[in-house]
């Protein structure tokens, strides 16, 4: 399938989920509906705790990632934090928390319905310390050097220039700014081809990445301290997966 198609497909998809919330139901697992059997099994529920409680019914409905970006990544108050695909706004939210009303928190989506719902969910929860963009992660609308953080949430998988986003991740991260995502990883021993058997490109199966070129294309950006740690099975030789990394100081590695 062309990349433009996987992108409108992914783009449908995700206006769809946003417009099940909004009539009352829910989604999960990047965007597909609860039985899809291609989904990997998200653990938003095991991992946000107490913390759900706290945000609007439909920022929680609409999670559609597999992990916690937010625990993985240490936020500080006053800090500015980029979310890449953004959903319903959870991770947006949740981090609008922690870096506290000196701070500022973007999410980043490319799906109107999702933009909406998110925007909806952040006055709901009177969060003003947040801002929602449109655009997509491999053109991001900020100026360089403008964030500490980068999180994301079982997002990067869908993209189809991946290493588009990582530059763009490096362009926007101050000198020793960091980056912690939650994703869906291979292992090194799956090509495309075998990933691809394992589940749909909207179930964040077959566009993932193996392990060694998560690592690899991160490195190429310019990120140092790279690590890729397999937290949960999803498929066979496919995982949940924690990614960190950061970029170097001016001047040389840190």
């Amino acid at each position: 399938m062309p990349s433009q198609s996987i992108t409108d497909v992914v783009k449908e998809k995700y206006g769809q989920a946003a417009l099940r919330v909004v009539a009352g139901g829910s989604s999960s697992c990047c965007g597909g509906a609860p039985a899809d059997a291609h989904c990997a099994d998200p653990i938003t529920g095991n991992l946000y705790g107490s913390e759900l409680g706290e945000l609007p019914d439909t920022a929680v409905l609409a999670s559609l990632g597999c992990g916690n970006p937010t625990a993985l990544a240490q936020l500080n108050p006053g800090e500015t934090v980029l979310d890449l695909g953004s959903g319903g706004g959870i991770d947006v939210l949740l981090s609008a928390r922690r870096v506290g009303a000196s701070g500022k928190v973007y999410g980043l989506d490319m799906t109107d319905e999702m933009l909406a719902l998110a925007r909806r969910n952040a006055e709901q929860a009177g969060a003003t310390n947040v801002e929602f963009l449109k655009g997509r992660i491999e053109e991001i609308p900020l100026p360089a050097a403008s964030v500490d953080v980068v999180i994301s949430n079982c997002v990067i998988n869908l993209s189809t220039a991946k290493e588009d986003v990582f530059s763009e991740m490096h362009r926007v991260l101050r000198g020793g700014g960091r980056v912690g995502l939650s994703d869906i990883v291979a292992e090194d021993r799956l090509d495309p081809a075998a990933r691809a058997e394992r589940g749909s490109y909207v179930g964040c199966v077959a566009g993932a990445l193996s392990r060694g070129e998560y690592q690899s294309m991160l490195r190429a950006a310019g990120f140092e301290q790279v690590s890729v740690t397999f937290t949960h099975a999803v498929a066979d030789g496919m995982h949940g997966a924690i990614v960190k990394a950061i970029r170097p100081a001016a001047g040389g590695s840190l």
